[in-house]
Parts: structure tokens; sequence; C-alpha cells
């Protein structure tokens, strides 16, 4: 019986040269997934236009939004993450010790806090400041909800972001800084040509646990006049009152989009896998 469900003949021979088309090769299961929710959303769409289809073009705006919002945070992100990172396993006293109060602090207040500060709270401080300057520009400034947004982010989960780096970094044997210091390179080349790509490799399943975390944070900007999918789907809501369906197909919407982060994550984690 085992052997019938093999390929046979000259099929069996053509597969095998192909790469991943060997019998043993492992497809990620959790795409039946992904490909179960898109389906039961575009279902919803074909069978009911009224309301799913027009909630969807209501809120496609508010999608690309959030997927923006998503992928700048995140990179500037990464930055502040690194620098963060370095600066808490920096041997200078002044560069650690800001490194870990911002690190300290920061994770110590709630990320809603922090995004209702940058929004409401930050604008009077710059009047304030172009006041007491005279400087006309700073008087009259208004606040943006999605750079502050996207501030209020990357200042927030940068700092999570440095404790895996961190860990990251120090997970590395030091024997591997040593070795590269002993061919003459820089405590800085070291760090970038041996220990940080070996460090990335170790931290991307983290990472992308990050980026998935921001994803769904991102709907929380929808407090501070983001017109992200939240909002949207809020504003439409409130329109139409039918808020199961509404909020029901906004899940619905996230959870396509986390689900395919988290299999491009998975992916590039098996590209990157070092064979031991």
């Amino acid at each position: 019986m085992a052997e019938s469900m093999q390929p046979s003949g000259g099929a069996g021979k053509i597969l095998g040269k192909i790469p991943g088309a060997e019998p043993s090769a492992k497809i990620d299961a959790w795409w039946g997934l992904v490909i179960f929710t898109v389906l039961v959303t575009a279902g919803m769409v074909l069978l009911r236009p009224d309301p799913f289809r027009r909630l969807l073009v209501f809120v496609s705006d508010g999608i690309a939004i959030s997927i923006e919002l998503t992928v700048i945070s995140f990179i500037l992100t990464l930055v502040v993450g690194l620098i963060g990172g370095l600066g808490r396993l920096s041997k200078n006293r002044i560069i650690f010790g800001i490194s870990t109060v911002y690190v300290e602090v920061i994770r110590g207040i709630p990320l809603l806090v922090q995004l209702l500060w940058w929004y409401f709270a930050m604008p009077v401080v710059i009047q304030s400041l172009g006041r007491a300057l005279n400087y006309e520009p700073l008087i009259h400034y208004q606040a943006n909800g999605f750079l502050m947004a996207v501030l209020g982010f990357v200042v927030c989960y940068g700092a999570y972001m440095s404790e895996i780096y961190r860990a990251g970094i120090q997970s590395i044997p030091r024997g591997q800084m040593e070795a590269a210091r002993s061919q003459g390179m820089t405590y800085i080349q070291a760090m970038q040509y041996v220990v940080l790509p070996q460090a990335i490799r170790v931290i991307l399943p983290p990472l992308g646990n990050e980026f998935i975390a921001l994803l769904k944070d991102s709907s929380l900007v929808s407090v501070v006049a983001v017109a992200d999918l939240t909002r949207r789907s809020r504003e439409f809501m409130s329109t139409n009152f039918i808020p199961i369906e509404t909020w029901f197909f906004t899940a619905l919407l996230y959870l396509i989009m986390t689900l395919l982060s988290a299999r491009v994550v998975n992916f590039i984690e098996h590209k990157t896998r070092i064979e031991r």
C-alpha cells in the first residue's frame, strides 16, 4: 500500500530533481488556515454584498493605512532597537545608563497612554517652547496623527526590541568576537560582519512576533485621529448600526493580515536556518 502512494517511473525521477518537491519535503500546514480564512471572507463579500462588500470598500483605505503604519514603524523600530541593544551592552557607564533607563521607563508605561501623550501632550510642550523662544512655527504647531502614531510605536517597541537584540547578541559565544578581533577587525567591524549576522538568525522568531504584535496594536491609533482599519470600521458601524457584522468582518481582516505575516516570518526563518 505504501509503495502505491509513491510517484512511479519517470514522474518520480522528475519530481526528485525539483528542489522542495521531494516526498520528504514539508509543507506548512498553517497555510490551510490562511486559505480557509480568506475563503470565508471572500464568501461573505460575494454572498452578502450588503453589508460586507460595502464594508470592505469603506475600510479599504484604513487597511492600507494600518499596513503602512506597521511597516514604517517596524523598520524604524529595528534601528532604534539595535541602538538600544548595543547601548545595553556598552562598557561606557553613561551610554549603558541612558539605554537602561530608556528601556525600563518605556516598558513600564502602557502603549495606549504613550500614544495619547505623543498626540495630545507633546504638541502643548512644543507650543510652550515656541512661546518661550518667540518662534512662530512652533507656537502654531499642530500634531500630525500618523507621524505621532509612528513616533509612539517606535519609542515603545524600540524598548522591547532593545532587549531582543541584547539577548540575541549575548547568545553568540564570546569566542566569535575574539576571533574576529584577532584577525585585525575593529569592534564595529566584528559586530557588523561576525556577531550581528549570527544574532539576527537567533532573534528572527521574536522579531516576527513583535511585527505581528505591532500590526495588532496598530488598532490603538484609532484613538488619536488616524483613519486606520479600526477607526474606519467604527465609522461604518456608527452610520449603519450593525455591530456584529462590522466587528466580525473586521476581526477576519486583521486575522488574514496576521496569519499572512506569520507565514512570511516562518518562511524567512526556514530560509535562514543553519543546519546543525
